[in-house]
Order: C-alpha cells, then structure tokens, then sequence
C-alpha cells in the first residue's frame, strides 16, 4: 500500500511537471511613440578664460612665476566678485617638460587658467579687461539655472500637449475611440556652453589691455522628449 502512494505521488509530480507553463499574451493594440518640445531662449550666461604660459629650465621657478601671475589675475577679479553675477575660479594649473632629440628633459612649460562666470556681461569684461598678467583663452555663453528650469517647464509643456495630440490622432487613425496612458518617460536635454568663434576670441585678445573684452551672446535650445506607449481602445 505504502509502495502504492508513492508511486502515485511520483507519477503526480511527473505530470505537474510536464504540464505546460502557462505564459501570458503579450499586449494587445500597444502603440509606442515620442514627442519633442523646443524654445528657444537667448543665453544668459557668460563665461571667460583666461590663461598664461610660462617656459624656463628649472620646474620651482616655472610654478612660481606662474603662482605669481595667477595671484595678480585673482587679487583683481575677486574685487568684483558678485555672487551670481561674477563668479571667480581657477582652472588648469600644470607644468609639462619639453624633450630634446635625446629624449632628455631640455625645460619646463607650464600654464595656468582664471575663470570668470556669471550673468553679468559687463561686470565680467570689464573685470577681464583690468588683469594684466593673464590673456584671452576663450570665451563661452551658456543657460543660467534659472533660466533653463524656466524655459524647460514650457518646453515640457510643448512636448507634452503635442504626445498627447499625436496619441488621439493615432488611435483615431487606427479606427479606436481613444487611448490610455501605459508608461511614460521625460527627457531634457542640457544646453552646455557654446564657444565663441574663433574669429571673435582673435578680436578680443587683440583689444587693448584695460579695454572690455567684445562679447556678443546668441541663442540656445532647450529640447525635452516624452516618450512612451499607449493602449489604444
């Protein structure tokens, strides 16, 4: 009798095995699609390098000399520190030897970077035009904070209005009453600083030494992407 059941539960357990496993139907009148939402915003946000170079034989006399102008450049700038409106701070500081034929060490050249930055354009040139030991190496416009939660709250709102538009036409189109929201997903890009050309970054090393740097900002694009599926019905 004992040899019985288990035999019985054997022959059970084979069967649940063999069963097949019950798989669920994937979804049916799914639609994937995206929308984009674009301002455009005029930029607010100014940043200028500056640098210096430095050449000679022995590296601690190299670092000084460029210690020393970077101290000057520093000394200026934070007299006009203005939080927000100028923001002062230091960049690349480095010395790289220089190689003979011989591969030998033959010198020492080293460079050091101030960064000027805010929202203030005129405090910012003006700032860049009084420092006399270091020279124009580049200049870039950018978003301020601000600026670009303002500009990407109405880029999302676009994106959004225009999903949801694309979603009813689509289930229109496809002969459904409407659709339901499945999943979604919110993308925003983030517009980084735009270098000045070049031929502009040549002019305003070339102007005079207290002068204000020329600058002339443009515009940047804030871009925000939903994407997701839909359940036509």
């Amino acid at each position: 009798m004992r040899t019985r059941t288990m035999l019985a539960g054997c022959a059970l357990a084979m069967a649940t095995l063999a069963a097949p496993a019950q798989t669920v139907p994937p979804p049916q009148n799914v639609l994937q699609l995206q929308a984009t939402g674009t301002v455009e915003v005029q930029q607010d946000l100014l940043m200028l390098n500056l640098t210096t170079a430095r050449e000679g034989p022995d590296p601690a006399v190299v670092q000084t000399q460029l210690k020393t102008a970077l101290d000057a450049a520093l000394a200026e700038a934070r007299k006009s520190v203005q939080p927000g409106q100028l923001d002062v701070r230091t960049g690349n500081f480095a010395l790289y030897p220089r190689h003979n034929r011989e591969g030998r060490i033959s010198g020492w050249t080293g460079t050091a970077e101030l960064i000027l930055e805010g929202r203030d354009f005129a405090r910012i040139t003006q700032t860049a035009g009084r420092i006399q030991t270091m020279t124009m190496g580049g200049v870039s416009f950018g978003l301020s904070r601000e600026q670009r939660a303002r500009v990407e709250t109405e880029a999302q709102g676009i994106a959004i209005e225009r999903f949801k538009a694309k979603a009813a036409e689509l289930a229109k189109g496809f002969g459904f009453a409407g659709y339901t929201l499945r999943e979604v997903a919110v993308n925003a890009n983030e517009p980084g600083f735009v270098p000045m050309r070049r031929m502009m970054a040549q002019e305003a090393r070339a102007a005079s030494a207290d002068a204000p740097v020329p600058v002339e900002p443009g515009k940047s694009s804030v871009i925000v992407t939903v994407s997701g599926s839909v359940q036509l019905k």
